[in-house]
């Protein structure tokens, strides 16, 4: 069970694994089974090693602290091996509590890891009582963790606690479980605890006690997942990633659900946690996110300033809880995540909260993360379970989410017409259909990839709503392939990035129909003058960009609102195919994680 629990965990990290089973009846109640690598390394490990148990813990690590090796590999245990402890996250005084656990105990750390100063903290407060032993450990640690600990004593007692990390609890029959995403626990349950940061949680086959650090009592919603343990697997597909692209024409419906109006003149979403009155009286909004997220910010920016006509920041999260931003009570702060896990942009938003007392909305995939619980709204963009590393379908539902969002603003405003509103919407609604035929497009994708698969170098160049799509496909070829690639605006290039053209240099123009396509088509002809290789989306019909480019890839024609969402798809092909050329881990990226739990 812990092996095909980790197993569905292993997009979160994959540097190292392991496994610890405690059987009260043995000489050695707590057995470890730790290997370097991937979860098949371990299971190969396990397959020497005799382990029985009715109680356990696993982890499979990405690296924050020491470099992958069996010794930082978890389980970690305390010096006198009375104890196991899994841990996600960084504990930022770990430093502090090392020197001062170790001169106290005079027992060396078998490890270079922050995780491991969690099991010697424990093991010191330890009187009999795991759970108070936690409650008390807990109190001591600066960062942010989500942690599971057996002892030998409490041989049918798993404790959990959690702060800015995600830790969810499964309910089964005679049997509960502890997992930090919910894909681990969907082969035996769909009852899921979501706990809240601060929540100590004490596990055994017939029952759960969810506390806090001094000790009251708490009560946990339960909710059910709708989605199964199958939506989860490949389904056929060579990789996750390639499934996921193929599931978008589903993200796009699935995202519109219950939002639009039968006659499409109106824009419905629930859940925003601020009435109308509030909206009109918003006189900005900032958007923050990280990664691919960020570009979707970047579209939102476009759509939020023509439909709804207010002024639009983008920061990257990472950046934005370190200088002054310009907020208050009239802003509107948009978090947007995949998971709603995102460190950096869970901070980000608490500090518009927080510190200048903004309204706040997360748009993400899951609904019981810590961002849908801790800001004032959320839009959920109903991806379903999203596996491959590298973003593609919960991009393509975060896009769908905002161009609602702006269109909701508009109305709220008056600043758009039912007109205006009722093209886009119509648009939506066939949006399904025109993603099915561009995945059609696969391929003359493939046939791209083929062609520079060994390029050192690529340059993607985008105008207007589609410049951040430019940023996005680079982005997607750089995270699989390894491939070095720069998106750029394309009026931007002769400030600089040209003097990197030459005659072996791959060039990928977004150069479909809309209002900057005179500009993108100039900018073509310019980089093929100077040799460069070019590779051009372009509409039904076009002759000019077309014409100048050495692949043409044609989309189907859209709403110029929604060509982002279209764009994005061909891009999304050609990182596949182009990673699966170079024999990249298409799923697992080298030292990328899916959940980015810590700043």
């Amino acid at each position: 069970m812990l092996i095909e629990a980790l197993k569905r965990l292993e997009y979160r990290g994959y540097d190292s694994a392991g496994v610890a089973v405690l059987d009260p009846d043995k000489a050695e109640p707590i057995k470890t089974v730790r290997q370097v690598g991937k979860i098949r390394n371990l299971e190969s490990a396990l397959e020497e090693v005799e382990l029985q148990g009715r109680t356990g813990i696993g982890h499979t690590r990405w690296a924050t602290h020491g470099r992958p090796s069996r010794e930082n590999a978890h389980p970690h245990r305390d010096p006198s091996g009375q104890l196991v402890v899994v841990h996600n996250g960084i504990i930022e005084n770990y430093l502090e509590l090392r020197h001062r656990l170790g001169d106290a105990s005079a027992e060396s750390f078998a490890s270079e890891t922050d995780s491991e100063v969690i099991a010697h903290l424990i093991a010191h407060h330890f009187k009999g009582d795991l759970v108070a032993a936690v409650r008390e450990a807990v109190k001591d640690l600066e960062g942010a963790y989500a942690i599971a600990v057996v002892h030998r004593e409490a041989p049918d007692l798993v404790v959990g606690a959690r702060r800015d990390s995600p830790l969810v609890v499964g309910l089964g029959k005679q049997s509960n479980y502890l997992a930090s995403d919910v894909p681990a626990l969907l082969p035996w349950t769909r009852d899921i605890v979501y706990l809240e940061d601060g929540d100590v949680v004490a596990i055994r086959p017939d029952g759960i006690e969810v506390s806090d650090v001094a000790g009251n009592a708490l009560s946990r919603p339960v909710t059910e997942i709708s989605w199964s343990a199958e939506q989860a697997e490949k389904g056929g597909y060579e990789h996750y990633m390639l499934k996921e692209i193929h599931e978008q024409p589903v993200t796009v419906s699935d995202a519109l659900l219950g939002r639009l109006t039968d006659d499409d003149s109106r824009v419905v979403l629930d859940g925003l946690g601020i009435d109308d009155e509030a909206l009109r009286g918003i006189t900005q909004v900032q958007l923050v996110a990280c990664g691919t997220s960020w570009h979707a910010a970047h579209v939102a920016k476009f759509y939020i300033e023509e439909f709804a006509r207010i002024p639009v920041s983008v920061d990257y999260a990472s950046e934005f809880i370190y200088r002054t931003p310009v907020l208050d009570s009239a802003s509107l702060c948009v978090a947007i995540s995949q998971s709603g896990e995102t460190a950096d942009t869970r901070a980000a938003l608490r500090c518009a909260r927080d510190a200048f007392g903004a309204h706040t909305l997360a748009i993400c995939n899951v609904a019981g993360s810590s961002m849908a619980r801790e800001a004032g709204g959320v839009i959920l963009t109903h991806a379903g379970p999203e596996i491959g590393v590298a973003s593609t379908k919960a991009f393509t539902g975060q896009l769908v989410s905002l161009v609602l969002l702006a269109l909701r603003l508009g109305q709220v405003r008056s600043v758009i017409s039912d007109e205006a509103v009722r093209e886009v919407s119509l648009g939506l609604r066939r949006l399904p259909h025109e993603v099915e035929n561009v995945l059609r497009t696969s391929d003359s994708v493939k046939r791209v990839a083929q062609r520079y698969y060994e390029a050192r170098d690529f340059l993607y160049i985008g105008r207007g709503v589609n410049y951040p799509i430019a940023l996005e496909g680079a982005l997607k070829l750089k995270e699989i392939s390894y491939i070095h690639a720069e998106g750029y605006p394309a009026g931007e290039m002769k400030h600089g990035p040209i003097a990197l053209i030459d005659d072996g240099m791959p060039i990928l123009a977004v150069a479909t129909e809309g209002r900057t396509y005179a500009t993108i088509a100039g900018n073509v002809e310019e980089a093929r003058a100077r040799g460069g290789k070019i590779i051009a989306l372009v509409s039904p019909g076009d002759e000019r960009v077309a014409t100048a480019a050495d692949h043409a890839i044609v989309v189907p024609r859209v709403h110029e609102a929604l060509s982002p969402i279209i764009n994005t798809i061909p891009l999304q092909l050609l990182a596949y195919f182009t990673a699966v050329l170079r024999n990249t881990d298409v799923d697992q990226p080298r030292n990328l994680a899916k959940t980015v739990t810590v700043q």
